[in-house]
């Protein structure tokens, strides 16, 4: 299981490489973004993801999946993240899609092919997945995750399907 951590340098080139495409990203559109935390606590199959929480921004990348595809994680998926990173700031949350024509024009600039997902392979990693919950809407089941699952529970989120626009009810699978 040690084979799917990355060394101390790793880590410290991962951040290195984060604050270049960072300054690229201010040299090319004349901006003054400050480099942000980044963590290397992502856990499941996301290889990246840029977290705005509470008016709080960071990075977090999964160590397990950089670990098996160093050298392309630290081009493409850094360069992603510094991506939504670069759109949060220029245009806000709301203005654009995550992965729309804002988010294609910084990777563009940063010189990297606009991935909306990686294509690593993961099944020889033991990555941790969450159960998935089964829901309904007028037209089809879904799935959520333990997450999503217990935020409905909590009252805390409504997710609405994608088609038909109506919110999703737990399916229930009790045997009687």
């Amino acid at each position: 299981m040690s084979e799917f951590f990355l060394t101390v340098e790793q880590k410290q080139l991962v951040v290195s490489r984060t604050s270049q495409f960072i300054a690229e990203a201010n040299k090319q559109l004349k901006l003054e973004l400050e480099d942000i935390p980044v963590k290397f606590d992502l856990k499941g199959k996301s290889s990246g993801m840029f977290v705005v929480k509470n008016k709080q921004i960071c990075i977090r990348y999964n160590e397990m999946i950089f670990s098996a595809y160093f050298e392309d994680a630290l081009i493409n998926t850094v360069a992603h993240e510094v991506a939504h990173y670069v759109v949060f700031s220029v245009w806000g949350l709301k203005s654009a899609k995550p992965h729309g024509r804002e988010w294609k024009q910084v990777m563009a600039l940063l010189g990297v092919k606009a991935e909306v997902t990686s294509r690593y392979k993961v099944d020889h990693i033991p990555l941790h997945q969450q159960r998935r919950h089964d829901y309904s809407c007028a037209c089809m089941t879904h799935q959520l995750s333990t997450t999503r699952h217990n935020k409905v529970q909590s009252k805390k989120a409504v997710y609405n399907c994608r088609k038909c626009r109506q919110p999703l009810r737990l399916l229930d699978v009790t045997c009687k």
